[in-house]
Formats: structure tokens, C-alpha cells, sequence
């Protein structure tokens, strides 16, 4: 229950002054700019708008402006604003297969059409802090490689395909349920189960991940591909009988393989877990993917265990951080009639338990 603080609008309008003040810091520091976090805090950004269910990386970077560096609140802040936009229709699924891909890699196939594509990653940096940095220096323009172009890069599991070895995918026209529409019901398609992991908050997703490869999801997944670059987004036009495209998108996809040994209604292959979001997430991408294939343990006629990251209720229920947040920080509010009932029943209780031991002493 929560009560009205009288008299403390005043004190709100100061709190935010000073949250103004503190977020602007020194004056004698040049300001940042909301170009400059979109250019240089890239991956900030991209978090902000893979959990905040937009893309939009000018808002997304505005919105680590304003909440000060923190992204739960600048994640906050974007699906506070997604609520106000109005609907014009729906995509048609993304072509990841023609992703013009400035990373793909895969730990299953060595020599795959198309080559392995390193790109920007931290992997194989030492981990050392770069003084460098601080005096705010040039940079060097990395060469550009034979292996950096938009040619045709087929899914590496395209070729388990082939020989029937992993699990075909199910297809189906009908369109799923629109989580930011509509409450989550239990039990949830993959469909839904996939739009929950891709809004989830990152930190959990990586430790439910995690979980799965210390045995408590009982699968051990290679990463089969993870592929990072711009796709096409297309959009069915009425007027025009044809879909045009109508932006390009930077989205992490990751397709992880986990040996089958079967069931009564599957024969041994391999399955899936599947991750995708947008910008450059790969450590989200490859949690989500090992999560989604712990989940899919009732289609596939497994045994559960009860382990936390095969727990449907437990992982889509708690993996928004923006539901948590408000849950937990919800707390830190008014609170006081509730506590002042609290405090008068424990009186109550330690009265009583008082009279009952002095009696019980009496009678002895």
C-alpha cells in the first residue's frame, strides 16, 4: 500500500536538478555527445536496443545519455517510448542467409564455403589494459580483407541438412503472438519463448546459459554458427501487391548444435538452439541460444531434471530485467502503513511471548 508524501514535490524538482547536475559532471569537460555514444559506445547501444525491443540507435544513445550510463534505465526509458509509436504493419521474416556478414565464424566446420570472418571481436585481445587510449590518440584503419565482402554465405547447418543429420525446423504461416501486445500465457510457443529471450536482460540469459554447460541442462552445445552484420527488412505494401525493402538492420544470430541421442517419437540427430538480436550481441546471441534449446526439452521427448534453465515459468518470467527492476526497486517506495501493521504485530507477538514465559515461571 502506498501513501501520498506531502510536501515533497518540492523535494522531487530538486532531485532531479541535482540528477541534472551530476549527469552534465565537470563543465570543464567537454560534453558528450549523443553522436559520440552512438559511434564509440557501439555495443552500449546495441544492448539498449535489443532489450529495449527497438532499433534506434540515435534513441538508444540518447537514452545512455540521459540515464547516466545506466542501462536498465536507458532500457526503460526506450520501451516507455515504443509504447507511444503507432503500428504501420509487419516485416516479413529477415533473410539471415543473405546477411552481408562483417563477423561469421563457426566451431563445427573449419573450411566452410565462405570462409571464417574474424571481425571486430575482443577473443583474441590480451585482455590488457590500453594506456594508449587515454591519450586520445589516431587510430589505425584495419586493411580490408578478401574475406570482408557481401558474397553469398550459406548457414553452416545447411550442410548437416544435406545428410538429414539435424532436426528440420518446423514451418508455418501463421503469425505468432506479439509479446509487446499481449500478456505471456504458459505453456508458450517457441515463437514467444524466442521473443522473451531476445528482450531478456543479457546478465541472465548469460548465467542460465552458463547453467546448461555445467550440466544442468544436460546439453552440450557447439556454436555450429554465430554471424554478425546488416540484413534487409521488407515490408509488404497493399497498394503495391509486393514487399520493397525499407531499412538495413545490424542483427547476432547464433545457431548452436547439441548432439540427440533420441527419443520415442525422434531417432538421433542433432538439434537446435537459436538466438537472435539486434546489433552486434553475440554473448547474448549464444546465451539465448543455449537457453532456447534447454527449453525445448518437452518437444523433443526428454527427460526434466528441474533444472532452473529448463523451468519454462521460471527463465520467461524472470529474465526481464524491466519487470525485475521495477519489482525489486518498488521497494525503496513509501511503504509505511504496511510497516507500521508489521511493527505493531510484532509488539503484539513479543508481548504475548513476554506474559506467556513470566507465567510459565510462575507456575514453576
Amino acid at each position: 500500500m502506498y501513501v501520498a508524501v506531502k510536501g515533497g514535490e518540492k523535494a522531487i524538482d530538486n532531485a532531479h536538478a541535482w540528477l541534472g547536475e551530476m549527469r552534465r559532471g565537470d563543465t570543464e569537460v567537454a560534453e558528450l555527445t549523443v553522436a559520440q555514444i552512438r559511434n564509440q559506445m557501439a555495443l552500449a547501444v546495441d544492448r539498449v536496443m535489443a532489450e529495449g525491443s527497438l532499433f534506434d540507435p540515435d534513441l538508444a544513445a540518447l537514452a545512455i545519455k540521459q540515464s547516466r550510463g545506466d542501462l536498465i534505465e536507458a532500457i526503460f526509458l526506450i520501451r516507455a517510448y515504443r509504447t507511444t509509436l503507432p503500428r504501420f504493419g509487419a516485416s516479413a521474416p529477415i533473410k539471415t542467409e543473405n546477411m552481408a556478414c562483417m563477423r561469421r565464424i563457426s566451431a563445427t566446420f573449419k573450411d566452410a564455403p565462405g570462409g571464417q570472418v574474424l571481425g571486430p571481436t575482443f577473443d583474441y585481445t590480451h585482455r590488457l589494459l590500453d594506456f594508449k587510449l587515454a591519450a586520445e590518440g589516431g587510430v589505425e584503419t584495419a586493411p580490408k580483407s578478401e574475406a570482408d565482402t557481401d558474397e553469398f554465405k550459406p548457414h553452416i547447418t545447411s550442410f548437416l541438412n544435406q545428410e538429414g543429420l539435424i532436426q528440420q525446423e518446423p514451418t508455418s504461416d501463421a503469425r505468432p503472438s506479439d509479446l509487446t501486445r499481449e500478456p505471456m500465457e504458459l505453456p508458450a510457443s517457441r515463437a514467444l519463448r524466442l521473443q522473451a529471450l531476445a528482450r531478456g536482460d543479457e546478465g541472465f540469459l548469460l548465467g542460465m546459459g552458463y547453467s546448461t554447460q555445467r550440466g544442468y541442462g544436460r546439453n552440450h552445445a557447439f556454436v555450429g554458427e554465430l554471424r554478425i552484420g546488416d540484413v534487409a527488412v521488407e515490408l509488404d505494401i497493399p497498394e503495391l501487391g509486393f514487399a520493397i525493402e525499407i531499412a538495413d538492420i545490424e542483427v547476432s544470430e547464433c545457431e548452436t548444435v547439441n548432439q540427440f541421442a533420441g527419443s520415442k517419437t525422434e531417432p538421433p540427430q542433432f538439434t537446435r538452439g537459436y538466438g537472435l538480436v539486434f546489433g552486434q550481441s553475440e554473448r547474448k546471441a549464444i546465451s539465448m541460444a543455449l537457453v532456447d534449446r534447454a527449453l525445448r526439452w518437452k518437444e523433443l521427448g526428454e527427460d526434466n531434471p528441474g533444472t532452473p534453465a529448463q523451468d519454462e515459468e521460471f527463465v520467461l518470467y524472470h529474465c526481464d530485467n524491466i519487470q525485475a527492476t521495477g519489482f525489486v526497486e518498488h521497494i525503496k517506495l513509501p511503504h509505511y502503513v504496511d510497516f507500521q501493521a508489521e511493527l505493531e504485530l510484532v509488539r503484539t507477538l513479543r508481548k504475548e511471548a513476554t506474559e506467556a514465559n513470566a507465567a510459565k515461571e510462575a507456575a514453576q
